[in-house]
């Protein structure tokens, strides 16, 4: 998975995370190697509960529009300099 914020995949994160609790619930690991696998999860975990609330407050955003035709580009919050 890219790091840039521009390629982020859910999916993609997504996959990533499952296959670092696969490895790491085989118990093969290294202390070391354990470690930084889990530094990488929480990483990957962080990013994909931003990823969910901003797909929440644009389907949010969605919902309360009404019937307005046009819709207004989402920018999450910390990213109006976009």
């Amino acid at each position: 998975m890219a790091d840039t914020p521009g390629d982020f995949s859910f999916e993609k994160a997504l996959s990533e995370l499952e296959g670092l609790v696969e490895r790491m619930e085989q118990g093969a690991l290294t202390l070391e190697e354990s470690l930084k696998q889990l530094e990488r999860g929480i990483a990957l975990t962080r990013a994909c509960r931003a990823a969910l609330a901003d797909a929440e407050q644009k389907v949010q955003l969605l919902l309360t529009s009404g019937d307005r035709q046009e819709l207004e580009d989402f920018v999450p919050e910390g990213n109006e300099d976009r």
